[in-house]
């Protein structure tokens, strides 16, 4: 397999970044041969960190953010990589760089028909990458949530952009929905971290959730109907003003989260998982009735690693069984394949990659 020069989406990167570090404590490495849902595991880049893929609704390409400072790529920058019929990287056509190279991108997903991509960008307020805290006012590690993000939507053919959600808030992390009429994304635009729906052209803007906490990384379901996302509920006086002590410094303790699912409207919302921990990364099974996520629930720091859970909260299983960091798992539009990032075949260090692998239930 030939290395592809690729170099890493969002808040959740900082997560996989951070995973690798030599301070993190070990999990005692498992048998790949647990990992019963996935065969053929196929790698896609070799180097920096690569995250957040998210595939065409052809099912032929990848959309993903990559870093890597000593290929001249010092923050995010949205790729496209070109696949073969059997999910592996295309040898004919190397991955190509989306952005424009300025500022901080993320987030990218595909809106369909395939030649235009939504992202966040930080490339309207300033050229340089923003700053990224190393750790919060306590040295407990946190999120960036940078106010100058903007959702931009890029044709890919003529590279043209036009900003579609742009003010002095935090407007990241879009996806929309397989039925190709609404997308959801995150902003701070009412003054908390809040899930919004629009049309795709980022007109007929609906507030979706109300309540005090991180809600984020959002995804509608196969049918388009309901919606899951990772939140953080701040209850004790003490949470609640730490959590907005912070936010209003533009940061995010990532540490506690769980899974919450709603209709699309947002009406019917329930949390459905209780595991302690920070539970993020969802992604609809094609069923329609489990969910995968990233947790490291187990230990409260590392190895995170991919579960699957049915709606009601029953049934948690775990699917991969890595011993730093596996997160972002995505379907394939007909279900077949999961795409992943990992930390694994990395050689202990900060690379997080991209993998392929096909499904079984």
């Amino acid at each position: 397999m030939k290395q592809l020069w690729t170099k890493t989406c969002g808040v959740g990167l900082l997560v996989a970044m951070a995973s690798c570090e030599s301070s993190a404590p070990q999990a005692k490495e498992e048998s790949p041969s647990k990992e019963v849902h996935l065969t053929n595991v196929r790698q896609l880049t070799f180097g920096g960190d690569n995250a957040e893929a998210y595939w065409a609704f052809a099912g032929d390409a990848l959309i993903y953010q990559t870093t890597q400072p000593q290929a001249g790529i010092p923050c995010d920058q949205i790729w496209k990589m070109p696949l073969d019929a059997d999910g592996t990287a295309d040898g004919t056509a190397a991955p190509t760089r989306v952005s424009s190279g300025q500022g901080r991108t993320t987030c990218p997903y595909f809106l369909p028909g395939d030649s235009v991509v939504v992202y966040a960008t930080t490339e309207g307020a300033d050229l340089a990458c923003p700053e990224v805290p190393e750790r919060g006012p306590e040295g407990r590690y946190v999120w960036p949530i940078y106010d100058s993000y903007d959702l931009v939507l890029q044709n890919l053919n003529s590279g043209e952009v036009t900003t579609i959600a742009s003010s002095p808030a935090y407007d990241a992390e879009a996806t929309v929905s397989p039925k190709g009429d609404r997308m959801v994304f995150t902003s701070t635009r009412h003054g908390d971290l809040d899930l919004y729906t629009c049309a795709l052209d980022g007109s007929d803007v609906k507030q979706v959730t109300h309540e005090l906490g991180y809600d984020g990384g959002a995804f509608f379901s196969p049918d388009g109907e309901q919606l899951i996302w990772r939140a953080s509920r701040p209850q004790t006086q003490e949470e609640v003003d730490k959590y907005t002590s912070l936010l209003s410094q533009g940061m995010v303790e990532p540490t506690s989260m769980e899974l919450f699912v709603a209709n699309a409207d947002g009406s019917n919302a329930r949390q459905i998982t209780h595991l302690g921990g920070a539970n993020w990364a969802p992604f609809f099974h094609p069923d329609g009735q489990r969910v995968l996520f990233s947790s490291n629930h187990k230990t409260g720091r590392f190895p995170f690693n991919i579960f699957m859970v049915n709606l009601d909260g029953s049934g948690l299983e775990q699917v991969t069984f890595d011993e730093a960091f596996d997160s972002f798992p995505m379907f394939s539009p007909d279900g077949t394949q999961l795409a992943f990032s990992s930390n694994r075949n990395n050689g202990r260090t900060r690379n997080t990659n991209l993998f392929v692998a096909d499904w079984v239930d």
